[in-house]
């Protein structure tokens, strides 16, 4: 926009006057509502939002600086002459939100496809194909300070030196393709890399053999058509998998974990042999891993990875030796704090003893439990932690989600066209120097230079050669061109005066035996590709065992393991309880942020709510205790229908519920009241249960008390009613004694 302002107040003479002009040329520019007495064009011509002609990358506020516009009544036509424009260019009209969806589209396409997600072919963002191509550039066999890559890189990439310097970090701590030498981070504590000037690398010889290939990589011009570029680089190993990549683009995200670099030569070789295979993950900071719903690293897949605890050598005391993929030792430090401040687990302090291996000792305090801490410590902190893949990959210049199964065998399938590429130039480089070499045989043998001595002009050396080499081309595979004469002009008087037959016939047979090994990898390219992970497998695969354990394991419920450290108080006479109650309020249980209160209120109704410092339960509730999911307890509720109503009796189980949700369990009559309320534990228990229900007097009513088993009724869920017990007005319900008791 700062062009429209330059133009408004260059001249003060011909600018228009007040604010007002501002909004109209601003309001035409943007809405493209035509100006009264000004002519805008010039500006609307050279905004890159209309004109066709000129096309900029990326924003709309990318103006040119140096457009100039002025009133038409005192412009000429050769003052409204474009100097960057055709003066007869087209002004296109279009809707602001059409132009910014166009933008959107574009930045969006650009960040999949050039930032964020990798390629299928080699398994690298452009920004790491960019840097191992720079490497390769510097290459000499010593080491390289990373800044003077990082200078080189940007000649391929665009976007800055911070963002090559993170990434060529990130590839050196993958320890794959990257040589690495001074301060380079940990990935353990998450300390950070010296800086580029201080730390140095170099291709490792496994880059060097797997990664670069000249001769079969297509070339692209760089950004700024200075330098060419691999398109992709001709990777021979699943690298991709190897190393893992994340990258978050626009409306889409890219998260493929890392796998073993054994089980992937392993699985490449049974992908070419079209046997089955199945990959999991394999983290460099081990751990014990559940993997049962991967899903082939697909997106709504999930790995559960958990710490590697151990009890230490002394009582109270616990040792992280392993820590999950992603996370650091002070982040698992971090949360086993706050953990314990929230009062979720307890421990003493903790110790973070970490170097080249992981150590983090956990003291607890004296008498607690170790098995339940541990697992307190993967409910509760970041020892345990769940990762969801999504693999998608650029193919066809498009994202594609695929699983790892299918990338490893596109992987294997590349690699296979990779090296019959590279045969195939191998073998029409020996097919040449054969060519040449009986050439040159035959050329000193017979003595055909000496013909060329009496030759005065080029044309008559030419023929004079052609006629000594006719009697002997039907022993050469291929025609003789014009160049191949020329060449054998160049061959000097003291490589002819040392010409030693026996030694050119032992080279053009190794050459022969080179042609026939070539061409015999060729039609076995299946079998050469396969030797060819073999090899791999052998000589980079010493050291990089798994390191991660596949286990499955149950998910940690936390109710059951959180320490309970608070007491759960009941104020009856109020209808209140909490943790915070303990003057007024008379202790009921030990209970924990995590847990459900259950409570029942004298009229019927039951309600389940967290525990917390104070709720409302209800002036001298029934029952107040905590509450479990899975709890089979019976409960005998005996109830008053209305303030007139029948006695009647049901037995249940409370089942599923929903927090702080009120359930009536008697008839919703006004008035209703409970009479007698217990809970046992088991079934049995409850039907071994009398009562003895005692009547108020009433006429021609001669037994005033009535026993009632409780086996009587069926126990059903809490929505029943109940069954009659009797029509009368009833006194008191009470417990029916037991033999050797007293009547309650």
């Amino acid at each position: 926009m700062r062009f429209i302002f330059e133009w408004i107040f260059k001249d003060g003479n011909k600018r228009p006057s007040g604010r007002s002009s501002i909004q109209l040329i601003v309001r035409e520019l943007l809405f493209s509502e035509p100006l009264a007495g000004v002519d805008s064009s010039p500006i609307l011509a050279a905004s890159p939002c209309t004109h066709p002609g000129i096309v900029y990358s990326r924003l709309p506020c990318s103006f040119p600086l140096f457009a100039v516009a002025k009133k038409s009544s005192k412009k000429s036509a050769e003052e409204a002459f474009s100097p960057i424009l055709p003066s007869a260019a087209p002004v296109e009209h279009k809707p602001v939100d059409t132009l910014y969806g166009d933008w959107f589209l574009d930045y969006a396409s650009y960040v999949i496809l050039e930032r964020a997600v990798p390629h299928i072919n080699d398994g690298l963002k452009p920004v790491h194909r960019r840097i191992l191509h720079s490497m390769d550039e510097l290459e000499d066999g010593r080491y390289n300070k990373v800044a003077n890559v990082v200078g080189n890189t940007m000649k391929y990439h665009p976007h800055g030196d911070a963002s090559i310097g993170d990434a060529m970090v990130q590839l050196g701590q993958k320890d794959l393709l990257i040589d690495t030498q001074g301060n380079w981070g940990n990935t353990l504590t998450g300390d950070n890399a010296a800086a580029p000037r201080y730390i140095e690398a170099r291709l490792s010889k496994f880059a060097l053999d797997v990664v670069f290939s000249p001769k079969v990589t297509e070339w692209a011009a760089s950004y700024d058509g200075r330098n060419k570029e691999p398109v992709t680089l001709p990777v021979k190993f699943p690298l991709l998998l190897a190393q893992g990549v994340e990258g978050i683009a626009v409306g889409l995200s890219c998260r493929i974990l890392p796998h073993n670099f054994i089980e992937l030569c392993d699985a490449s070789i049974s992908a070419l042999r079209d046997e089955e295979f199945n990959l999991l993950p394999d983290f460099i900071s081990g751990g014990i891993m559940d993997a049962s719903d991967y899903n082939g690293g697909m997106r709504g897949g999930r790995i559960r990875v958990r710490a590697k605890i151990d009890e230490g050598p002394k009582k109270n005391i616990l040792i992280i030796s392993e820590i999950p993929y992603g996370t650091t030792t002070g982040g698992v430090m971090d949360s086993i704090v706050a953990a314990n401040e929230k009062g979720k687990i307890k421990i003493a302090r903790v110790e973070d003893n970490t170097s080249d291996k992981v150590e983090v000792v956990v003291h607890l305090p004296v008498g607690t439990d170790t098995d339940q801490t541990i697992q307190a410590l993967y409910a509760f902190t970041d020892c345990e932690i769940s990762l969801s893949p999504n693999a998608v990959v650029i193919q066809d210049d498009k994202p594609r989600f695929m699983n790892v199964n299918d990338l490893l065998r596109a992987s294997a399938e590349n690699t296979k066209k990779i090296l019959g590429e590279e045969l195939g130039i191998l073998l029409g480089e020996l097919n040449e120097k054969w060519h040449f070499s009986s050439l040159e045989k035959i050329f000193i043998e017979n003595r055909i230079y000496r013909r060329i001595e009496e030759a005065e002009t080029w044309e008559a050396v030419m023929e004079a050669i052609w006629k000594g080499l006719k009697p002997h081309l039907h022993i050469l595979k291929r025609e003789v061109t014009n160049d191949d004469v020329a060449r054998l002009t160049e061959i000097k008087i003291k490589r002819i005066s040392k010409f030693n037959s026996f030694e050119a016939d032992e080279h053009i047979r190794e050459l022969e035996e080179e042609i026939d090994q070539a061409e015999k990898f060729l039609k076995g390219l299946t079998k050469y590709t396969i030797r060819h992970f073999e090899e791999l497998k052998k000589t980079y695969g010493p050291g990089r065992e798994r390191k991660t354990v596949v286990s499955g394991f149950d998910r940690v419920a936390a109710a059951e393991v959180i320490v309970q450290g608070e007491t759960l108080y009941l104020n009856a006479k109020e209808g209140f309880a909490g943790t915070s109650l303990k003057r007024e309020g008379d202790p009921i249980c030990k209970c924990s942020p995590l847990d459900d209160v259950l409570f029942f209120t004298r009229e019927g109704n039951m309600s389940v709510t967290k525990a917390a410092a104070k709720f409302f339960v209800g002036k001298n509730p029934l029952y107040v205790n905590l509450f479990k999911k899975d709890e089979s307890a019976v409960y005998t509720m005996i109830y008053r229908d209305g303030r007139q109503g029948g006695l009647l009796a049901k037995r249940f189980r409370i089942g599923g519920v929903t927090r702080d949700k009120e359930y009536v369990l008697t008839k919703g009559t006004p008035g209703s009241n409970v009479l007698y309320f217990i809970r046992h534990e088991t079934e049995e228990d409850s039907n071994a249960q009398n009562v003895v229900v005692h009547l108020k007097p009433a006429l021609y009513l001669r037994n005033l008390s009535i026993k009632f088993p409780f086996n009587s009724i069926a126990i059903k869920g809490r929505e029943s009613q109940g069954n009659i017990i009797t029509k009368h007005a009833v006194d008191r319900v009470v417990r029916e004694p037991k033999s050797g008791e007293s009547a309650e």
